[in-house]
């Protein structure tokens, strides 16, 4: 009996949101999402997960540490809206508060195999010095409504941001049924490691 053909591919995506790099702050946590386009749909996993609080390593570097574990599998007819993850990292402010310390997000590697990627991170800025101080001491510092805002590109050329630290992930991606569909990534030469500039999206 004939195999059918497949309609969908899958992609299955495990690894960890590894470390961090914040050498101004302390006692972080981080978010992770999934921002996709409308052919996707997950199949099994977590689309999103909170992880712990982590403090400062002793070594030279001060890494916060999570290895916060991240397994989901998608299923998609074609490539366009390639799953990005969003990551946001909060912290305390000298008063207590939980504020926002830093927004990142990165596409899914194209390719299967181990990856590395390094996230420049960002934080929202007020329009005038007032705006800033009174946001300072009233704790409640400029931030996004919904994080996965910035997976997107409509309205982020009117945001005033920062650039502030950087995050870590480790990531398994294996693909299924994509060369029977007539998609073929095996043959793409790209370096694993990179860090991504999310002002041009391009890979360094």
């Amino acid at each position: 009996m004939a195999t059918a053909n497949p309609t969908v591919f899958l992609l299955m995506v495990n690894g960890q949101v590894e470390s961090a790099q914040f050498p101004e702050f302390d006692d972080l946590y981080c978010k992770y999402c999934f921002v996709y386009g409308q052919d996707w749909a997950p199949t099994s996993g977590l689309e999103e997960g909170i992880s712990q609080i982590t403090s400062k390593s002793a070594d030279v570097q001060h890494s916060l540490v999570w290895n916060f574990p991240i397994d989901i599998t998608f299923k998609s007819t074609n490539p366009f809206g390639w799953p990005q993850i969003v990551i946001s990292v909060y912290g305390p402010d000298v008063f207590g508060n939980d504020v926002v310390r830093g927004y990142g997000a990165v596409h899914v590697p194209f390719i299967p195999g181990r990856h590395k990627r390094t996230i420049p991170m960002f934080v929202p800025e007020s329009t005038s010095k007032l705006q800033k101080l009174t946001s300072w001491f009233m704790g409640r510092r400029p931030e996004y409504t919904d994080p996965k805002l910035i997976a997107q590109g409509e309205g982020r050329e009117v945001t005033r941001v920062r650039s502030q630290g950087f995050v870590t992930l480790l990531l398994n991606v294996v693909t299924k049924d994509m060369k029977k569909l007539g998609y073929d990534t095996s043959t793409l030469d790209m370096q694993t490691s990179s860090v991504i500039d999310m002002s041009e999206g391009i890979l360094k």
